[in-house]
């Protein structure tokens, strides 16, 4: 299965079949770099993460459960 795009600033996620613009269920995986460090008495605590790779894997409509309706369009213009 590809990768669904993420919406940037300029664009949302939107369901086709019922409109929400709002709720969306979002599986990702996400491959990270941490720096973490362990104090004396043994609890570990991550200081740095670095996202290496960041892909969604599926957006489901929390409103109608459809997963193969959600797209990416534009933000309304502001101003």
């Amino acid at each position: 299965m590809p990768p669904v795009p993420q919406p940037g600033p300029d664009s949302r996620w939107r369901c086709s079949l019922c409109g929400n613009l709002t709720r969306f269920d979002v599986t990702r995986t996400t491959r990270t770099q941490e720096y973490v460090h362990v104090d004396l008495a043994g609890v570990p605590a991550v200081e740095e993460r670095e996202v290496l790779v960041d892909t969604v894997e599926q957006v489901r409509c929390r409103w109608c459960s459809a997963v193969d309706r959600v797209e990416v369009v534009p933000r309304p213009a502001t101003g």
